[in-house]
């Protein structure tokens, strides 16, 4: 699988844990699937930055954005 797709879905799943953890703690619960699933992000991210590393900084996130969608078709 390509390192570009696995760091975007490593970014994708911790962007979209926030609002989960932001909701646990609210209703006063313990944010144990967020949690996970930070887990499952920061591992994607640390296995794409250590097979391509100096690739993946804050500039270039939208170049592998592209190079993802390119790669669909989209």
């Amino acid at each position: 699988m390509d390192t570009d797709l696995i760091f975007l879905g490593g970014v994708v799943f911790g962007v979209l844990s926030i609002p989960a953890i932001i909701s646990a703690m609210v209703d006063g619960r313990v944010p144990r699937a967020p949690a996970i699933i930070i887990m499952l992000a920061a591992v994607m991210i640390g296995y794409a930055v250590r097979h391509r590393p100096g690739a993946y900084t804050f500039e270039t996130l939208p170049d592998v954005v592209m190079r993802v969608l390119a790669g669909f078709g989209l």
